[in-house]
């Protein structure tokens, strides 16, 4: 506990991939006050031409209410 899925478009590197991991963990860690080990991030790209179906309408819009931030698009 926590665990944090990451949907993004492709193109961001494995190396940029590692630092928002290594970053958001870091986070977690200070606001939880829960270890590293406890924490797991997962990263999938979802191309943009598809967004909007598979992410927005399915994940993102039917849970608006939970978002602790939207988006602005």
């Amino acid at each position: 506990m926590p665990h944090v899925n990451v949907k993004m478009y492709p193109g961001t590197s494995e190396e940029q991939k590692e630092k928002i991991a290594q970053e958001i963990t870091d986070i977690i860690m200070k606001h939880t006050g829960k270890p590293e080990a406890a924490v797991s991030i997962a990263i999938a790209e979802v191309a943009e031409d598809v967004w909007m179906e598979q992410v927005y309408d399915k994940e993102i819009k039917p849970n608006m209410e939970k978002l602790y931030k939207k988006p602005g698009y």
